[in-house]
């Protein structure tokens, strides 16, 4: 009963894609609705379904069709579980999409362009800042390289203007910020702490 996301910038975001005898398919979007994106979200320990965005939106999946016309309640355990029609009339330009409140995006704000700046996080639905006083090359690194931007320069200070303060800690090299050490809106690692920023050695194409 494989699931995952495809073509997202975490594993919290993407296109849904079930696997079925060993071959990974895809999810029409007739019918499909935050409900449905709920189950997948909750299945893969994404947290909530912000939202169900259609139309191939993060790109057209290849191999069969598995579901079409959805209809979750919300409360299932998988998506396996949910009402679906296995015959479909759908291409894949109709595949379907999950956006997780779990999933984590960046941005570099303020600098000469996307690849210097604040560093500023997208996390459950708001923009946030990220505390300085846990912020080394490896953090930097793996940011830079997240954004395509190279690897890091400088580690500037900025000031906290946002709701939010994240915290990372990566004990190594990650494929992004998401699977390093993370903690959200806890006073004591951020307690004085400047908002991190970064300069890589790419620019932004």
């Amino acid at each position: 009963r494989a699931l995952r996301l495809v073509g997202g910038r975490s594993r919290c975001e993407g296109r849904v894609e079930l696997e079925q005898e060993g071959t990974w398919g895809t999810v029409c979007d007739d019918g499909w609705d935050i409900s449905d994106a709920n189950v997948v979200c909750r299945q893969l320990r994404c947290g909530r379904a912000v939202r169900a965005p259609g139309n191939a939106a993060f790109g057209r999946g290849r191999g069969p069709i598995l579901r079409d016309e959805v209809q979750c309640q919300g409360h299932e355990r998988d998506l396996w579980e949910c009402p679906a029609m296995l015959e479909h009339d759908c291409s894949h330009k109709e595949d379907a999409g999950v956006v997780c409140s779990e999933h984590q995006e960046w941005r570099l704000s303020g600098g000469r362009d996307g690849c210097a700046g604040r560093v500023e996080v997208f996390f459950r639905g708001t923009w946030s800042t990220v505390c300085y006083s846990t912020w080394y090359d490896t953090e930097a690194t793996v940011l830079c390289r997240t954004l395509g931007c190279g690897d890091v320069l400088q580690r500037p200070a900025f000031t906290h203007t946002l709701p939010g303060k994240m915290t990372y800690m990566c004990g190594s090299l990650q494929p992004s910020l998401a699977q390093c050490h993370w903690t959200f809106n806890k006073s004591a690692p951020c307690y004085q702490s400047g908002a991190a920023g970064v300069i890589c050695n790419g620019t932004a194409s």
